[in-house]
């Protein structure tokens, strides 16, 4: 299979609901930009000099490192086909247009866990920007339904498979 060929299912937020818009923040437009690019040109070609050495090893119908090796290069190129996707039909919103008065996607909110007394801090991103870590939740997530709109001082619950968590909203910042 070659890379031309591959063309990936992509998550229903992509393509099925195309009437929806992918929104991204400006860093999270430069940081697929930068992952996009380390993928076309470091990464797949890591993956095809490992192909190449693992058909030096011979029959590759026995070969585990060839069969990982096409699995990663199937992976690779999955993520450069969605990474393109996305970039071609975002919508950016710029800081400036981020509204604090209220949590939309771009803020970044401080949460109180009323039952342990812990503060959180999270950034709200669309979920073709949520890639787990850096703080971020997305706007999809049971955490982010449940906020966004909400303004400082408001009380939400977000149901959760182990029950139901009590956020208070302390303050939310471009």
């Amino acid at each position: 299979m070659e890379y031309d060929d591959y063309r990936p299912s992509l998550p229903g937020d992509y393509r099925e609901e195309k009437e929806e818009d992918i929104v991204l923040t400006e860093d999270g437009m430069r940081r697929l930009r930068e992952e996009l690019e380390y993928l076309k040109n470091v990464k797949r070609w890591e993956v095809a000099k490992r192909l190449e050495q693992a058909r030096a090893f011979g029959d590759i119908m026995e070969n585990s490192e060839y069969e990982d090796a096409k699995h990663e290069q199937a992976f690779v190129q999955g993520r450069i086909v969605e990474i393109e996707y996305i970039l071609d039909n975002a919508r950016i919103i710029r800081e400036e247009d981020i509204d604090a008065s209220e949590v939309t996607i771009g803020s970044t909110v401080y949460l109180e866990d009323l039952e342990r007394g812990e503060e959180l801090r999270l950034r709200v991103v669309s979920a073709a920007e949520a890639r787990g870590g850096r703080e971020c939740i997305s706007d999809q997530s049971p955490v982010g339904k449940a906020i966004l709109g909400r303004g400082a001082g408001e009380v939400v619950d977000v149901q959760v498979p182990s029950g139901v968590i009590k956020y208070r909203i302390l303050r939310i910042e471009r």
